[in-house]
């Protein structure tokens, strides 16, 4: 068992690792060479220009003002200056509410740690249940509940403690909901035009053997929204042309390394051999190669944009339909639309940056049938890999080590080995088997079919908090106790082991200890050293470069990475409200990966990171019901470790704690939520009056025209392409209305001629 000690090296071991991280982005930073690599936000926004055309040969890529190397750490304060308005209008309302859950953490865990420390450790240690059981232990657990004797009346304290803890937490959660929902409503009140204000997309278009897709929706929005329907774009299948032009960019940039490398030593051609990874096959010129075959895919993408346009086919039953206001818009999202809710189906359209389009191209009724798969893929995947996690947990247990592998124990007893075992291993262990945890989820998360890059990530962090408290909070609990007490479980009676268990969940801090200090504030430090993005940027200089606009587009800014960062702070939440009553002391090694997080965050989100997407919040829902979740486990898990104390008399009082979290978790959800899910009529028609009246020669219908059409059509992907087709540039050709059913509609088409007489007399029958 890890003693103070040991956890004093594993912290200093940390601690260093964190400061060198540190002291080496103080330094690469400031070199004109990396200006790029850490500061890529202010280049994107064209308020940064670059240090590499000024100044002598050498201070083009080495700064030599010594005095910025004293000041290595200001970027910290820099960091805290930018006050939250101005970071809203510079990184948007996502990346600002994201750094408030660190702020959140904060608020939540000092308080609780300042009475934890002044009541409830002291309680703690005044006893001496621990040296005389034969428990395995160490002075860490004398801080914690385990060191209470069965029975004792002293569980009153950590009962009183638990509704303190609780009030504390539902307290600064009503408050932030209450402050997040307010600057969301005022973001979207003041924040200028989108496209998503005014569109909704439709899906599951019921057929006709009469229309098309896109003759289809103009008629049915004419006829149930006259007044508000604008125009509409129909959604193409076009991953094959997708696709196309991927690889052609990625010839581009192979014909580009090899014209650069020829251009510096024109004594020697290159060439590359066609097999597969260029292992084999026949030696060729590589520059004629890669040119050949960007023409053959020059021809291939001219063929399928032409077989997407002619092809009835490659259009789905859906559409972007955009409206007059915002007001109509609203009106539409968020009603039903026929008497038949499976079809003509509507929802707020994601922002056009936001569209996952490869998405679009499944097929609506086959949505359910790949979330089921994905659910029953997901159970296997969470619960087998219980399997690495408890060999991880062996690798925390020295004694566990040694009784295994007894030839080992004059090696693992060495000081520095058993701390670095003890202390180190195990979290960094953990990490890497947790590596590829994200990208696996994001699969799943775009297999099961959502339209948004902002739903998959919320989709993806939300399996992800799940496996890690069934892996790493409760798998690390499970498998570890039973490793640690296996004798004990050995030689007892069925009726002690519950008992063994209870005592067991609190020593299990010491790991939780270690795992904080390696992901949360090594892994911190190391997000602002980008060490990945710097040697990608420095290798795509050397070897692709050629104008800036190339080394532009070399840079890589990242993002936030809202599936893999929020699941990572909800695991500190959870550790730090379960562990707050029964074991404080992981409470400062929380705060100190809370306050480090947000200064890191912080400069990260105004220097380096470009948010793809723009979702104005609509995260917050998952923050606060995920801290829920936390409370309510803290919580049973107490009433759980009390039932084994013999504390019968105030296990009782906690059943209300359980209770009373729901009850506030449906008031907040009833008072707040809908402000994430819904956009008000009344915010809506004021936005409109005021654009109205600001502006009351907009021409909507130029701005809507194509915000929704394919990237591979408005020819951002495809140099070739310098314009989008004329069949995307302009509203679909309407042929006149075919069906005596159609024929009641109360506007025109464009194409459909005059108003006829049964037009003009017509009322608003809805399509169904």
């Amino acid at each position: 068992m890890a003693t103070i000690s040991d956890i004093g090296v594993a912290a200093a071991i940390n601690i260093l690792t964190a400061f060198a991280f540190f002291i080496v982005f103080a330094i690469l930073r400031i070199q004109p060479v990396n200006d790029r690599v850490y500061f890529p936000k202010w280049y994107i926004k064209g308020l940064r220009s670059s240090p590499l055309g000024t100044g002598a040969f050498v201070g083009k890529f080495v700064n030599l003002d010594f005095r910025s190397y004293v000041r290595f750490l200001n970027w910290m304060p820099a960091a805290l200056q930018m006050p939250e308005p101005e970071l809203i209008d510079h990184a948007g309302l996502d990346s600002a509410v994201y750094l408030r859950i660190y702020l959140i953490g904060l608020k939540i865990f000092v308080p609780i740690a300042f009475l934890a420390f002044t009541i409830s450790v002291p309680v703690n240690w005044t006893n001496n249940t621990l040296e005389h059981s034969n428990l395995t232990y160490s002075d860490l657990d004398k801080l914690s509940i385990s060191n209470i004797p069965t029975g004792s009346c002293r569980f009153w304290t950590h009962m009183v403690m638990a509704y303190a803890f609780t009030f504390w937490t539902c307290y600064v959660l009503k408050t932030e909901y209450e402050t997040v929902a307010k600057m969301r409503l005022h973001f979207l009140a003041s924040e200028k035009r989108r496209p998503d204000q005014f569109t909704v997309l439709v899906r599951n278009v019921p057929p006709d053997p009469d229309e098309s897709v896109s003759e289809l929706v103009e008629h049915f929005f004419l006829v149930n929204h006259p007044s508000n329907y604008l125009t509409h774009q129909v959604v193409y299948n076009a991953n094959e042309l997708s696709n196309l032009v991927n690889k052609k960019k990625k010839m581009k940039n192979w014909l580009d390394y090899h014209q650069i490398k020829y251009s510096r030593n024109q004594s020697r051609k290159p060439s590359l051999k066609t097999g597969f990874l260029g292992l084999w096959g026949n030696r060729v010129d590589a520059i004629d190669h890669y040119t050949s075959e960007i023409e053959r895919l020059s021809r291939e993408i001219s063929l399928e944009r032409d077989k997407i346009v002619n092809n009835p086919k490659s259009i789905m039953p859906a559409a972007f339909v955009s409206f007059k206001t915002r007001w109509g818009a609203a009106v539409c999202a968020q009603t039903q639309q026929s008497r038949n809710p499976t079809i003509w189906l509507t929802g707020w359209a994601p922002e056009p940056r936001d569209v996952y389009w490869d998405n679009l191209a499944i097929p609506f009724v086959s949505l359910t049938l790949r979330r089921l798969v994905i659910a029953v893929a997901f159970f296997f995947l969470t619960f087998f890999f219980m399997i690495p996690i408890a060999f991880v947990q062996s690798l925390a247990n020295i004694e566990g080590i040694e009784k295994a592998l007894p030839f080992l124990k004059p090696i693992i007893e060495m000081k520095v080995i058993k701390s670095f075992i003890q202390g180190f291993l195990p979290g960094i262990a953990l990490k890497i088997f947790l590596i590829f945890l994200p990208s696996i989820l994001m699969l799943m998360s775009k297999f099961e079919g959502f339209i948004s890059l902002s739903s998959l990530e919320r989709r993806s962090a939300a399996r992800y908090y799940i496996f890690q408290f069934i892996n790493v909070f409760l798998g690390s609990i499970i498998t570890g106790t039973a490793f640690q007490q296996l004798d004990n479980f050995i030689h007892q009676s069925a009726t002690q082991i519950p008992k063994t268990v209870g005592v067991s969940i609190p020593m299990k801090a010491t790991f939780f200890i270690t795992y904080i200090m390696v992901d949360g504030w090594a892994g911190v430090a190391g997000e602002i050293l980008r060490l990945k993005p710097l040697i990608i940027y420095h290798l795509k200089n050397f070897f692709l470069v050629k104008t800036e606009k190339d080394r532009e587009e070399a840079m890589d800014p990242g993002t936030l990475g809202f599936n893999t960062g929020e699941p990572q702070i909800q695991l500190y939440f959870l550790l730090g409200l379960v562990y707050a009553v029964v074991s404080p002391i992981l409470l400062p090694f929380i705060i100190v990966f809370f306050a480090l997080a947000f200064v890191v965050y912080r400069h990260q989100i105004i220097n380096v990171y470009n948010q793809e997407y723009e979702s104005a919040a609509a995260f917050w829902p998952d923050v606060h019901g995920r801290i829920i979740v936390a409370v309510i486990v803290s919580q049973l898990l107490l009433m759980g470790l009390l039932s084994t104390k013999e504390a019968a008399q105030s296990t009782p009082l906690l059943i209300t704690l359980p209770i009373l979290t729901i009850w506030f978790h449906l008031f907040c959800k009833g008072r707040y939520e809908p402000a994430f899910v819904r956009y008000p009529l009344q915010e809506a028609m004021m936005k409109d009056t005021l654009e109205r009246a600001r502006e009351p020669n907009l021409n909507l219908k130029s701005f809507l025209q194509n915000a929704y059409s394919h990237p591979v059509f408005k020819g951002e992907d495809d140099s070739d392409s310098d314009e989008a087709p004329e069949e995307f540039e302009k509203e679909p050709d309407l042929v006149p209305t075919k069906r005596q059913s159609r024929r009641n509609t109360p506007l025109p088409s464009k194409h459909s001629g005059s108003v006829s007489s049964s037009q003009r007399e017509a009322q608003d029958y809805p399509l169904i």
